[in-house]
């Protein structure tokens, strides 16, 4: 199957949220987990707890199809993350990547940079703008 292409913007805004999480990690969760974490209370709000399952749901079969060490993440029913074998920790990055790819093609770049500066105030000061991810949408 092939690999869905996520823009570079998309990218690095993802890894921007991953580094954040990573100044506040716990050692015992992936930082990228915890950052689809922190989207699941909010997400859940909008769309329901079976709309944010869905979706992350779809993030996860589209990052299992770049790594199959994502095979031992699961979905529980509240939307949760469950990873049953740490190997997946590295390659986790993948699946916030789809979540946030998905978020910017279903809701939109407005809504979703409002969405994440909410979760993440710290953001506000960060380099990805939503002219910045119109103009990567002209370049593609």
């Amino acid at each position: 199957m092939k690999a869905t292409v996520i823009p570079s913007t998309t990218r690095d805004l993802t890894e921007r949220l991953i580094a954040l999480e990573r100044c506040e990690a716990d050692g015992e969760t992936a930082p990228a987990f915890r950052v689809c974490d922190k989207l699941r209370r909010p997400l859940s709000m909008l769309m329901g707890t079976q709309g944010y399952r869905a979706l992350i749901s779809r993030a996860l079969t589209l990052a299992q199809r770049e790594s199959k060490l994502l095979t031992s993440v699961r979905v529980k029913e509240d939307g949760a993350l469950e990873c049953l074998n740490s190997e997946a920790f590295p390659v986790a990055a993948l699946l916030a990547k789809q979540l946030i790819a998905l978020l910017l093609s279903f809701v939109g770049e407005a809504v979703t940079l409002r969405l994440l500066d909410d979760v993440w105030p710290t953001l506000r000061g960060s380099e990805t703008t939503q002219g910045d991810l119109d103009d990567s949408k002209r370049q593609s």
